[in-house]
């Protein structure tokens, strides 16, 4: 018992640990991830992924989402996004989607951890944050998958293509543009540069 004492000494709450995280602190992690989710101290996430809840007046929190895929990647190099994150940009998009996406290098596929779905895309090259341009470049990348009539959504984008810095959209485009978005943005953004020089 005093063992798991020990390794319960080591957690932080609001932490998700990887079964492996806690090998360093277990001579019988197995065991001691069993009592330890039996007690509700842990809460089991996924296979080999656990949550030490932060505990509120309303109950306990859930996992902050990018803690969550840092722990599920192993790794920081990744962008969490959402098709919600599209009605930002006021081009006629006005659905909810129950579904978050993460740019990486690693995993691809659809996983559940913590009872959300994530949905991994593997890619060699994302931007650090969510801009504006980028927002507008996954929008055509993604066109295909949205509910909303996507005539009436690429004609507003082409109007928002106009009120956004002309510039760093072409290197958006040209940096995370697919197929699709560099044959509906480039000739606009082209258009677009050779007014502004003429």
């Amino acid at each position: 018992m005093k063992r798991l004492d020990e390794l319960k000494k080591h957690l932080k709450r609001g932490s998700v640990y990887r079964r492996s995280d806690l090998m360093k602190w277990s001579n019988a992690v197995d065991r001691h991830l069993t009592e330890l989710v039996n007690d509700g101290t842990l809460q089991k996430l996924s296979q080999g992924l656990y949550y030490y809840p932060k505990e509120t007046v309303f109950g306990a929190v859930p996992p902050d989402e990018k803690v969550l895929v840092r722990s599920f990647l192993k790794d920081n190099k990744f962008l969490l996004t959402s098709p919600n994150d599209y009605n930002k940009l006021g081009v006629g998009t006005t659905q909810l989607y129950n579904k978050r996406v993460v740019y990486n290098r690693k995993r691809h596929g659809e996983f559940e951890l913590g009872g959300r779905k994530f949905f991994f895309h593997a890619k060699p090259r994302f931007p650090k944050e969510v801009t504006q341009e980028f927002l507008l470049v996954d929008l055509v990348n993604n066109l295909d998958t949205l509910a909303e009539d996507t005539k009436e959504v690429l004609s507003k984008v082409r109007n928002k293509v106009k009120t956004m810095d002309v510039q760093k959209l072409h290197k958006t485009v040209k940096a995370y543009g697919g197929a699709r978005a560099k044959k509906v943005l480039t000739p606009l953004l082209n258009t677009l540069e050779q007014r502004h020089y003429a």
